[in-house]
């Protein structure tokens, strides 16, 4: 039987929970119906539009132009403050609601979570009846609308969220993806940013059934590593794994807000690097070993979002870790520039069982594994000045997280 998995994404999520949370108050009018947007403070460095309202969006307000450009398109504008810790009980009640139904929920972000229908489907029947009623007892419950993509994988559902809004119900099987999904421009495709998207169509790839049917190893040349994963998700190939974070362990994590907006993943490895070396340092502390590496940001507009990866073989040291990250960096867009990274290690163990592969050196490994405990209790003893990986010498980053 083939996997069903569900999308649950809220519409216009901080638009939507501020109206619940003003209405809440005792306002008389739906702000979500009037000329308002969310922003922050005009005075500070985000003092840009985080959601408009659908009457400002017709009076040409867009996400991300600062508040003085969205007042001089609409003078009767109302800017209101976004409220993340009224956000974050909005998430959670939503998720607990969803909960009750199936424990097999994973969030990807505040507003966005995966549900794996697959094992409760004989409980409550036809999935799209399901996400129908889903959907109407959110509404009716919460007060905000979502829409409901359903997939055979993580990437299809999401992709079906995405057709159309809001309150909407959508389907992309794998059955339908060459009518529903391959006539899309390729800067539909989830995961393609804009940057990606301009150097796709200079290439006279224009829609994802020309990325579907793309041959790797040309592509390889302009994209690397990333060019073999867009084809397979042009092709609605993805994930079926949903990971609830409930069953995980608790798991040992590292953030940091960057002092200015990236957009460059070039930029970003040294953070990344710092990260793992920190986690991977406090999981040997703790002789754990961790199955799940997440990487996680948050772009200028303050969503978050997390992509994470199962490990063939759990793990405690960096170098794995890192590359793992790394190849989980590779595949996220980061075209709206990232103001916070952060990694993750999460289904941790006692013991690692490890399964050997026909290209590994295990000695190579047990010697790493040898010289990472070396150099722990070398900083342990003498601090974490005594020793660097050499990627990190020459970077400011490390001072942050190294030089302890």
């Amino acid at each position: 039987m083939k996997k069903i998995i569900m999308h649950i994404d809220v519409n216009n999520a901080f638009l939507s929970w501020t109206a619940v949370l003003y209405l809440k108050k005792g306002f008389k009018t739906d702000i979500r119906r009037t000329y308002a947007v969310i922003g922050g403070d005009e005075k500070a460095r985000h003092g840009i539009v985080l959601a408009k309202s659908m009457p400002a969006k017709k009076r040409g307000v867009v996400t991300a132009e600062t508040l003085f450009q969205a007042k001089k398109k609409c003078p009767s504008l109302k800017i209101y403050p976004p409220d993340y810790n009224f956000y974050k009980k909005m998430s959670d009640s939503m998720l607990e609601l969803i909960r009750k139904y199936s424990p097999d929920v994973e969030q990807m972000s505040i507003d966005e979570c995966f549900l794996d229908y697959t094992p409760v489907k004989h409980l409550y029947g036809d999935e799209i009846k399901f996400a129908y009623k889903l959907k109407k007892e959110i509404y009716d419950t919460l007060g905000f609308t979502v829409n409901i993509g359903i997939g055979n994988n993580k990437l299809c559902a999401k992709m079906a969220s995405d057709f159309s809004k809001p309150y909407k119900v959508h389907t992309l099987f794998d059955d339908e993806v060459p009518v529903k999904m391959w006539p899309l421009l390729v800067d539909d495709l989830f995961g393609i940013g804009k940057k990606t998207a301009i150097k796709l169509h200079n290439l006279n790839i224009n829609t994802i059934y020309d990325l579907a049917h793309s041959d790797g190893n040309y592509l390889y040349k302009f994209f690397k590593n990333q060019a073999l994963d867009m084809i397979d998700r042009a092709n609605g190939i993805g994930s079926c794994e949903v990971i609830s974070e409930q069953e995980a362990p608790k798991g040992i994590g590292n953030e940091t807000t960057l002092s200015r907006n990236i957009s460059s993943k070039e930029e970003l490895e040294p953070y990344l690097m710092a990260l793992s070396e920190n986690v991977a340092i406090r999981l040997r502390k703790q002789k754990k070993y961790a199955s799940v590496v997440v990487v996680t940001l948050k772009d200028k507009f303050f969503r978050r979002f997390s992509h994470q990866k199962k490990l063939v073989n759990a793990t405690n040291l960096t170098e794995e870790i890192y590359k793992m990250a790394f190849d989980i960096l590779s595949e996220m867009n980061i075209d709206e520039g990232i103001r916070l990274i952060g990694v993750r290690l999460d289904k941790l163990s006692d013991t690692s069982s490890h399964q050997v592969s026909l290209f590994e050196d295990l000695k190579v490994r047990e010697d790493n594994s040898e010289l990472e405990k070396t150099v722990d209790e070398l900083k342990e003893k003498y601090g974490f000045k005594i020793i660097k990986k050499a990627s990190l010498m020459d970077s400011k980053v490390s001072k942050k997280y190294l030089n302890k």
